[in-house]
C-alpha cells in the first residue's frame, strides 16, 4: 500500500466538540469525520482497523459454531409491537412511517426480528441447537450522543442469537459465546474484564459485560485482584460487613442538630464517625385502580430505606425488591405526613404501620447508630434494633466500595473503570413466548424455542482501544487492529534516487512475505511524517535516509520505543518478521 493511494488526513487540532482522548485523536488521525451528531463518516484508514476487528470477531464466531446472515436495517413494527417493547422502548427507538403510513423502526437491536425468522424456519428439535449472527448497523437516537463513537447513534456491532431446545442447552450455548468472547478480546490485544451485569432493557435471567480497562471508562467496576470475581458496580452484591451484631453500650438519647441534615454534617457536629450515622430514604410506589388503571390519590405504599451515611443507593437492586419495582421519590408532603418531619432530620424509629422500613445489609448489623429523630433540628443517638424499633427487613441496597468483603469470599473488593464493548444474556423464553416461535419436541409437542443474545460493540472497540492505548503523540494499537502493521518512511523519497528504489524493493519484500506495510510516498518533510504516523498509530516504522544507506543501515523502530535502532539492510526483513511474531 502507498500512502498517496490512500487518505491520509490528518488533523493538527482536535474539533472543539472532541470531549474525550479517542474522540479527538481519531478525528486528528483520520479515522472519522462528523456527519452529524451522533453519526460519522468512517475514512479509509479508520474502516481498515474496523474490518481487522471484523475479521477476529468473524474467525471466532466461525469457530463457535455460529452462521453469519445479515438482517435488515428497517423493520416493521409490529414485531415490536409483538414484544410490546415498540412503547417501551423509549425516545432511543427511531419510529417512522413509509409513504402507506406503515409504522417502521430502525434496528437497535434485533430480537424481534431473528426470533421472527426463527419462527417460521426452526420446525423441530433435530434443528437444535443453532446460532445466527451479523455484523450490522445499528440506530439508537440517544438524547445527547457525545464522546465520538463511543455514545454515537449510527453505530456497527456484531449481534448474535442463540436457540435451544431447554434451560441446559441454551447454557451450554451461553458457555460457547462466552469462551468465544474471551479468545476474541484476548487476540485484539486489550486488557479487559468479563463482569456480572444487570440484564436492563433487553430482559432475561442472566447476563455478564466484557470491559476494556480504562481510566476514563464511564462504567464502575467492582473485583477482587485475588480471584476471578468482578462485577458491574450496579449488579455487584454487597454482603455484610460483619458477620453479627456487636452488643448495644448506649442508650437512646435525642440531641440537638439545628441545621444539620446531612450525615456528613451530623457526624461533624457529634464528632463521630460517619459510618456510625443512618440515612433514612423515603420511596413511594403508588397504588392503580384496578379498572381505570389510574393512580388512587393518597394511597401510595411508603417504604424506609436506611443506609448507613458513607454508602451509595443502587437503584438498579431496588427495582428486584418485591414491591418497588415502579418507585418513585416520595414528596415532601408524604414525607411529613408518615414521619412527622421534614427531610433532613427523618428516621426509622416510632414510625407508624404504614411504612415499611428495609435495612441494608450494612444497617442490618449496626448497634448504637445515629439517625434522624423525626422532629425539626433533632437526631438520636444509640439507637439499636430490637429494643428502639423493630427489626427491619433486610435487602442489599447499596453500592459497593473499595475495600469491601468479595461476594465470593476469596479477598476484598477494588474498584476501577471500564468501557463496556460486549454483552451475553441468557434470554430464556421472554422473546419466543411473546412472539408463539415454539417448535416440535422428541415427543411431538409444540414448547417455546429458549435463546440467548450476545452483542460486541465493533465500531466502539476503537475508541475503547484508544482510551486504552494512547500517550501524548497519538494512538498506539495493538498490532491485531493497527491500520497497517508497518510504515516505510523514506526522508527524500522524491529526491533522492537511492532512497526510493531501497523503498521500493524493502516494500515489495515485506508485501510479498503478506506483512501489512504501507510506504510514504508522499514527500512530506521528516518531522511532519513522522508525526503522522506516530498519531496514526502504526505499530512499527522504518525509516531509509542516504545517511543511513551509506552504511548499509536503516532505522527500526517500535511505536512505543524511545529509540529507534540500526539494522542492516540484510538483516531487515528477518528482524521484521521476528518483531511480528512477538507482537
Amino acid at each position: 500500500m502507498k500512502a498517496s493511494k490512500t487518505f491520509v488526513a490528518t488533523l493538527k487540532e482536535a474539533p472543539a466538540d472532541a470531549e474525550i482522548i479517542s474522540h479527538q485523536l481519531m478525528t486528528r488521525a483520520g479515522l472519522i469525520r462528523k456527519l452529524g451528531a451522533g453519526i460519522y463518516n468512517y475514512l479509509p484508514i479508520g474502516l481498515r482497523v474496523i474490518k481487522k476487528v471484523e475479521a477476529i470477531i468473524r474467525e471466532e464466531m466461525d469457530r463457535a459454531g455460529a452462521i453469519e446472515m445479515l438482517m435488515p436495517v428497517v423493520q416493521p413494527a409490529e414485531l415490536w409491537q409483538e414484544t410490546e417493547r415498540f412503547e417501551k422502548m423509549g425516545p432511543e427507538l427511531l419510529r417512522f412511517k413509509d409513504r402507506h403510513e406503515r409504522d417502521f423502526v430502525l434496528q437497535p437491536t434485533s430480537e424481534e426480528v431473528i426470533t421472527d425468522f426463527a419462527r417460521n424456519e426452526i420446525r423441530s428439535y433435530k434443528q437444535l441447537p443453532i446460532n445466527f449472527y451479523q455484523i450490522q448497523t445499528k440506530f439508537r437516537d440517544e438524547r445527547r450522543p457525545r464522546f465520538g463513537v463511543m455514545r454515537g447513534r449510527e453505530f456497527s456491532m456484531k449481534d448474535a442469537y442463540s436457540f435451544d431446545k431447554n434451560v441446559e442447552g441454551m447454557q451450554q450455548s451461553y458457555q460457547l459465546m462466552f469462551d468465544a468472547y474471551h479468545r476474541i478480546f484476548s487476540r485484539l490485544g486489550l486488557t479487559y474484564r468479563a463482569v456480572k451485569a444487570d440484564n436492563g432493557a433487553i430482559g432475561g435471567s442472566g447476563s455478564q459485560e466484557f470491559h476494556v480497562i480504562a481510566d476514563t471508562g464511564e462504567d464502575a467496576i467492582a473485583y477482587c485482584p485475588d480471584s476471578d470475581y468482578a462485577a458491574n458496580l450496579e449488579a455487584a452484591e454487597a454482603i455484610a460487613l460483619q458477620k453479627d451484631r456487636s452488643t448495644s453500650t448506649q442508650t437512646m438519647s435525642k440531641v440537638a442538630t439545628p441545621t444539620q441534615t446531612k450525615c456528613e454534617e451530623v457526624a461533624s457536629l457529634l464528632k463521630i464517625q460517619l459510618v456510625q450515622t443512618v440515612k433514612t430514604l423515603v420511596l413511594a410506589v403508588d397504588q392503580f385502580d384496578e379498572k381505570s388503571k389510574e393512580i388512587l390519590s393518597g394511597n401510595a405504599k411508603i417504604f424506609a430505606l436506611l443506609l448507613r451515611g458513607d454508602h451509595e443507593l443502587n437503584e438498579v437492586k431496588l427495582n428486584k425488591i418485591s414491591g418497588l419495582r415502579d418507585f418513585r421519590m416520595a414528596t415532601e408532603a408524604e414525607v411529613i405526613e408518615n414521619f412527622g418531619s421534614i427531610p433532613g432530620f427523618i428516621g426509622p424509629v416510632n414510625l407508624n404501620g404504614k411504612v415499611t422500613v428495609i435495612a441494608d445489609r450494612a444497617v442490618g448489623t449496626m448497634s448504637d447508630f445515629v439517625c434522624g429523630a423525626n422532629e425539626a433540628g433533632h437526631h438520636l443517638t444509640g439507637v439499636n434494633f430490637g429494643r428502639d424499633l423493630p427489626e427491619p427487613q433486610i435487602e442489599d441496597l447499596r453500592n459497593v466500595c473499595k475495600g469491601d468483603p468479595s461476594p465470593d469470599g476469596k479477598g476484598i473488593l477494588d474498584i476501577c473503570r471500564g468501557i463496556e464493548v460486549g454483552h451475553v444474556f441468557m434470554l430464556g423464553t421472554k422473546y419466543s413466548e411473546a412472539m408463539k416461535a415454539t417448535f416440535l419436541d422428541e415427543h411431538g409437542k409444540a414448547a417455546a424455542l429458549v435463546m440467548g443474545c450476545y452483542g460486541i460493540g465493533v465500531t466502539r472497540l476503537l475508541g475503547a482501544a484508544i482510551e486504552q492505548c494512547h500517550d501524548e503523540k497519538g494512538i498506539i494499537w495493538p498490532r491485531a487492529i493497527a491500520p497497517f502493521d508497518i510504515v516505510i518512511c523514506p526522508v527524500g523519497y522524491d529526491r533522492s534516487e537511492q532512497v526510493k528504489q531501497v523503498a521500493d524493493e524493502i516494500h515489495a519484500t515485506l508485501l510479498a512475505l503478506g506483512v501489512d506495510v504501507v510506504i510514504d510516498d508522499r514527500g512530506e518533510r521528516p518531522g511532519a511524517m513522522f508525526a503522522d504516523w506516530e498519531l496514526i498509530g502504526v505499530p512499527y516504522r522504518i525509516v531509509i535516509g542516504e545517511r543511513g544507506l551509506k552504511e548499509g543501515q536503516v532505522e527500526f523502530q517500535a511505536r512505543t520505543d524511545s529509540q529507534a535502532s540500526f539494522v542492516s539492510l540484510g538483516e531487515l526483513t528477518e528482524q521484521v518478521l521476528a518483531a511480528l511474531r512477538d507482537s
